[in-house]
């Protein structure tokens, strides 16, 4: 079976990173991928674009968090995670985002703030794992919001 994301666009708001508590480093995208699409019937293109949040975990975090920002355009390579959890109002909630395996820095290098970037693509090595063990100790068993996941 394959579960397989490949999205190419713009982040919108800089990068979310923080380190769980057991040392881990977590970052999380909202990535903008916009589509045309010609309607026949009125001859006008429309744009379609669609929000994915994307969470990168060890090294793909730590190049997020230095090379990343709001316009940055990247290419991510990764797998589709459901995460539920129950409100405040005990209420069944589900959110559906990336997991990334692999990112790739697109673009101009002055599109970045450090002229030093490095270009190419960055990869999660190959033992991570299909589930995120290490960051169970940082998240709360009832979760009232999405957001604060690990965030």
């Amino acid at each position: 079976m394959v579960n397989k994301v490949i999205l190419v666009g713009n982040v919108g708001i800089d990068p979310e990173v923080r380190t769980t508590e057991s040392g881990v480093k977590v970052a999380r995208v909202r990535l903008a991928t916009t589509e045309r699409i010609y309607d026949r019937q009125t001859n006008e293109s429309k744009e379609l674009t669609e929000w994915h949040t994307v969470t990168l975990w060890r090294g793909l975090a730590d190049v997020v968090d230095r090379y990343v920002k709001k316009g940055s355009q990247i290419y991510i390579e990764g797998r589709l995670r459901t995460r539920e959890w129950t409100d405040k109002d005990n209420i069944k909630r589900y959110t559906t985002e990336v997991l990334a395996d692999e990112m790739k820095l697109l673009g101009r290098k002055s599109d970045n703030q450090q002229a030093a970037a490095p270009q190419g693509g960055y990869s999660a090595p190959a033992q991570q794992p299909t589930a995120q063990p290490t960051q169970a100790a940082s998240i709360p068993a009832v979760n009232d919001d999405p957001d604060d996941l690990p965030f």
